[in-house]
């Protein structure tokens, strides 16, 4: 048997440790996937779960800048539309296969097969995942790792590297989650039932009490699907993981136990090192940390995951640090930790705040912004529906894709009157719940003069709950921002912008906007296209927490025909 693991850890380890070719030299990475509905027990409750090829998560792209990456991706769904983004990747020259249906493509329809193809320009950790209703949910998701080119050093040593994803986990189906939603009276998703780490969890079978959901084949705690993630390492190594979350709602606390974790990567971008002992982490992010296995060599260890930022009673994720040659099955001898206080804010706000560029090898911002967007973020009823909105507009997709609308010029396909810049900053009270009679559906967009520096700030509030204010990850699809500041209360417009961080901002494309805070950040628009900026958490953008952004659209080259087919561009597609 120890032979036998030996043996396995070896061929990994020569398997991740083989250097892709140089970007002078640059590879075509082709895939084939086939996504469909599995009967799978992640948790150890079985359901129907999206697989491609077989598996949740999906098959990690490995790759190395410069590659092109082509997925000839086949929809086997059988009665649900698809779409997948590729998450950090900001689809220079590409905009159509960006993969966020009714912004930048139609829909791939059950039986087609559609094929994405891109270049990945920079080295860094990124993700991919279902950009169709809410379908991420159920377990369409995986890891993208892109390399430096040949002999090129990253600025941090390491032996192995590996990649871990974490994830909250629903029993019910997303069509149930999102009719819930849109329903009157509104039905609210609820805290998940499991956290799973690179898909695998633990739910608590004995809690259930319905004849149907106790039956065995139902929920199974000695199913082998959900027996822990186990990562096996060797002694007195360097291991890069590489910690990404998709969480559909959870922010979460990562911790391993009895290590020290140096966080050296966001988002595709070299952080200036520091460590923790608790990662926290929202939906949408990646970061890279290094760990040294020096601990007592004869025990495994727990990896955990917690739910911060939400009450919740959601048991912790939990998964083995295997400390080879102990057998990968066998249990620490500790108990998990209890994880940080849900509702203590202020480790996480310090942690955003300790997140800066890498000395010497960050870009510097430009100093002053053409164009300042203020997007205050609350929740409504709308004709009687629950909203999230974006002063006071609640984001609703188009028939008609915004990239097909506005390159073939197909007039009427979405609201020609843009959303407005920003809120009554003098008399909004972010600490009360609003009423916000006025709150309303749009399908209008940002647009945006080419290659001119834009600030957006996003501005938290008050929910419909009394004392009630919610954490919320914001991701810009196309583009790297710069994180210039994090602030509590209502943003002075006046004042806090001279206490921006000029000097040395990391630059992301995910990031928190904590309770009753602010968050400042500025990009170039430089990326040709329409691109979507949301709230990460699903469900979330499905009830309108989202705008679109357009910038130079008459440099958009001719559309490929597979993305039109839907809405007013049904008759453009070529077959």
């Amino acid at each position: 048997m120890m032979m036998q693991l030996l043996i396995s850890l070896l061929m990994v380890s020569a398997i991740i440790t083989i250097v892709p070719t140089s970007v002078e030299s640059a590879r075509i990475r082709h895939y084939k996937w086939d996504v469909k509905n599995e009967f799978k027990s992640p948790d150890c409750f079985k359901k129907l779960v999206i697989t491609i090829n077989g598996r949740s998560p999906g098959p990690t792209i490995l790759a190395q800048q410069g590659d092109t990456i082509i997925v000839e991706l086949k929809n086997s769904l059988i009665t649900e539309n698809l779409a997948i983004h590729w998450h950090g990747i900001r689809q220079i020259g590409s905009p159509w296969f960006d993969g966020t249906e009714g912004v930048t493509q139609c829909p791939i329809q059950p039986g087609e097969t559609f094929k994405y193809q891109f270049v990945v320009d920079r080295p860094g950790t990124y993700l991919y995942h279902a950009h169709y209703g809410m379908q991420r949910d159920a377990g369409l998701y995986g890891s993208i790792r892109v390399a430096l080119p040949d002999g090129e050093l990253e600025p941090f040593a390491y032996d192995y590297d590996r990649s871990v994803i974490l994830n909250d986990w629903y029993h019910k189906s997303t069509n149930e989650l999102s009719t819930g939603l849109s329903s009157i009276p509104f039905q609210w998703v609820g805290e998940p039932q499991s956290l799973l780490i690179q898909g695998r969890g633990k739910f608590d079978c004995s809690s259930l009490t319905s004849p149907s959901s106790t039956d065995p084949k139902v929920c199974n705690s000695s199913n082998p699907e959900c027996s822990p993630y186990v990562l096996t390492v060797i002694p007195g190594k360097t291991y890069r993981l590489r910690v990404s979350s998709l969480t559909s709602l959870s922010a979460l606390s990562f911790q391993i136990e009895g290590h020290n974790m140096t966080v050296v990567e966001a988002d595709g971008h070299y952080v200036e090192p520091f460590v923790v002992k608790n990662l926290f982490i929202y939906s949408g992010e990646t970061y890279s940390v290094l760990i040294k296995t020096d601990q007592n060599p004869t025990r495994n260890y727990w990896m955990q995951t917690n739910i911060v930022s939400r009450s919740s009673n959601t048991s912790a994720g939990l998964a083995i640090l295997n400390y080879y040659p102990n057998h990968p099955k066998r249990s620490p001898p500790s108990s998990p930790s209890e994880g940080p206080k849900w509702d203590d804010v202020d480790p996480r706000v310090a942690q955003s705040l300790s997140i800066r560029a890498r000395k010497g090898m960050g870009r510097a911002p430009p100093q002053t912004s053409d164009r300042v967007i203020v997007l205050l973020n609350t929740q409504n009823e709308v004709n009687g529906f629950r909203r999230w909105s974006v002063n006071n507009v609640s984001f609703q997709h188009p028939k008609t894709p915004y990239l097909i609308s506005l390159k073939h010029k197909l007039t009427g396909q979405f609201d020609e009157k843009p959303p407005p810049d920003g809120y009554d900053f003098a008399n909004y009270n972010i600490y009360v719940k609003q009423n916000n009679s006025n709150a309303t559906t749009s399908n209008g967009i940002y647009r945006l003069k080419f290659n001119t520096t834009v600030d957006i700030i996003l501005q938290n509030a008050n929910t419909m709950n009394p004392n009630n204010s919610e954490t919320h990850p914001w991701h810009l699809h196309g583009h790297d921002f710069w994180v210039l500041g994090y602030g509590s209360g209502k943003f002075d417009i006046d004042n806090d912008p001279k206490k921006y961080n000029l000097v040395d901002p990391i630059e992301k494309n995910t990031v928190p906007v904590h309770p009753y805070g602010w968050t400042a950040l500025r990009f170039v628009a430089n990326n040709p296209g329409t691109w979507a900026f949301h709230c990460h958490i699903e469900s979330h953008f499905y009830m309108g927490m989202g705008i679109v952004l357009e910038e130079g659209i008459e440099r958009v080259g001719k559309l490929p025909s597979s993305i039109l087919g839907c809405g007013a561009s049904k008759g453009l597609r070529v077959p």
